[in-house]
């Protein structure tokens, strides 16, 4: 067989290989008291892991995940307070397993767009001395150049350009009142100094282009899905009304499949609660249909090569 043969065999072999999201649903999760049980948490969390990896030691599923000499960034989405944004909780019980599986924890940063966002969402800042370290963007700076890719010009974060190899992205599941939804892909707009611009047209291709940047594709090493509570309508802020305890975590290295997905359960959840759906309001995510187009690349939008598993 020719190099070029073998090449269009491979070529035409990815293009029908499947994305796999992984979810893991415990209604345990909250106590009577409406706190967050982190010994269910870490149960979710090791099932997902270990699913997706295909190893029976939660360990060496976290070992494909983080490297030794790692300098590990949390990317967390904390715009709309304790209410809507990822959970504290969630967090440390993925700190404990990077720390398991041989990083040090002072090699971890929990990080997103400003310091506000972080203590809005719970979190307490810390940027010296022993464990790991939060800030915001507004504490680390950004680039003084501007990165063009597509139709995105913009500073990027030293946290990703700079402090970190690699990333760990945990946003949450929210109804997005502009682009229609949040999740994996979007939660990069909080790397860059001017994510106020790239909402026109439900943020399409602006989300997708971005995504495509190499330091972000290079440096995400997997995603972590908040699901614990997911908004349906009204976001970004936090809206009690519109808001539910799902009690998900997912999984996915295609934040393209992870976020279809979870679009879905949005969409699901406004059927059950007669709301039209985000297409018939006028701001359908469609970027993650560019996103995964043959122009970008990033993923799987298309249900029929994703692969969801429940454990």
């Amino acid at each position: 067989i020719s190099t070029r043969e073998y090449l269009d065999k491979k070529m035409k072999e990815m293009s029908f290989k499947k994305s796999i999201v992984v979810f893991s649903k415990d209604n345990s999760v909250w106590d009577s008291k409406g706190k967050l049980r982190k010994n269910v948490i870490s149960a979710m969390l090791d099932k997902i892991v270990k699913k997706i990896f295909s190893v029976s030691n939660v360990k060496d599923g976290w070992k494909k995940i983080v490297k030794p000499g790692d300098v590990i960034g949390i990317k967390v989405n904390c715009l709309a307070g304790k209410g809507a944004s990822t959970h504290k909780e969630l967090v440390e019980v993925i700190i404990n397993r990077i720390i398991d599986a041989g990083i040090s924890e002072n090699r971890i940063v929990i990080w997103d767009r400003l310091n506000y966002d972080l203590k809005k969402g719970g979190f307490k800042l810390k940027y010296r001395g022993s464990g790991p370290l939060c800030f915001g963007n507004d504490a680390a700076g950004y680039e003084d150049n501007v990165t063009i890719k597509g139709s995105i010009g913009s500073q990027l974060s030293k946290v990703l350009t700079r402090y970190c190899s690699a990333i760990i992205n945990v946003p949450v599941i929210k109804d997005h009142g502009i682009v229609g939804f949040t999740g994996a892909l979007k939660n990069y707009f909080g790397a860059i100094n001017n994510p106020n611009k790239y909402h026109d047209n439900y943020g399409n291709p602006y989300i997708a282009d971005l995504n495509t940047l190499d330091i972000i594709k290079n440096k995400t090493r997997i995603t972590i899905m908040d699901g614990l509570t997911t908004q349906y309508e009204g976001g970004p802020s936090y809206i009690p009304g519109w808001s539910w305890k799902s009690n998900i975590i997912g999984i996915s290295k295609d934040m393209v499949a992870l976020d279809y997905v979870c679009w879905q359960l949005i969409e699901e959840k406004r059927k059950e609660k007669g709301i039209m759906s985000l297409k018939e309001a006028g701001r359908e995510p469609v970027y993650i249909f560019t996103a995964g187009d043959k122009n970008h690349k990033l993923g799987n939008a298309n249900p029929d090569k994703i692969d969801i598993k429940y454990v």
